[in-house]
């Protein structure tokens, strides 16, 4: 079982206040693709990790370790509550510019869920999405599908894999792609 050895900080929905972060971030490999955000930005990356700050990732209070055979386990869940992309491509063009990112082109970018849907991820909540680089989005679309896997065999619980995603994913890629 893949447990970080970080500490976790309760997750919640409420928006963050400037010193009230959700989830504590941690240094990641160098090796992962990263985009490159302006010194003035509003937000910054912490390796391949979004701004606590800014996004601290948010969890669906609609799902729960009880009910994972009928929510995240359940084919085409995903799909269902996923928000449209007319509502994540407004947010995507908002977080390139908080992100102070060089390259503005919103192809190069996945608004993607800190938390992901898969997982029991907030689906619309600003603070679970952020402007992910598309090559770096592919690798963690590699651990979203092993922790949701791992949940849904019952391998680990629904927090560790939300605890995993969140505060080191690219060490759990590094990991699964050995």
């Amino acid at each position: 079982m893949l447990v970080a050895t970080v500490i976790y900080f309760v997750l919640k929905s409420a928006t963050p206040t400037k010193n009230s972060s959700n989830i504590q971030q941690t240094s990641q490999s160098t090796s992962a693709v990263t985009a490159t955000p302006a010194k003035t930005s509003k937000c910054s990356l912490n390796g391949t990790l979004p701004d606590p700050e800014c996004n601290p990732g948010t969890i669906d209070p609609n799902v729960t370790q009880e009910n994972i055979k009928t929510t995240i386990c359940v084919s085409g869940y995903t799909a269902r509550v996923r928000p449209s992309v007319t509502y994540t491509n407004k947010l995507k063009v908002q977080g390139i510019k908080d992100y102070g990112y060089d390259d503005t082109k919103l192809a190069d970018y996945e608004e993607d869920h800190i938390i992901p849907l898969e997982i029991g991820g907030n689906p619309s909540d600003p603070n679970n999405l952020f402007p992910e680089p598309i090559q770096q989005a592919k690798q963690k679309d590699q651990v979203e599908n092993f922790l949701h896997a791992q949940v849904c065999s019952g391998k680990i619980t629904l927090s560790e894999a939300q605890k995993e995603i969140t505060t080191n994913w690219y060490e759990v890629y590094a990991t699964i792609s050995k």
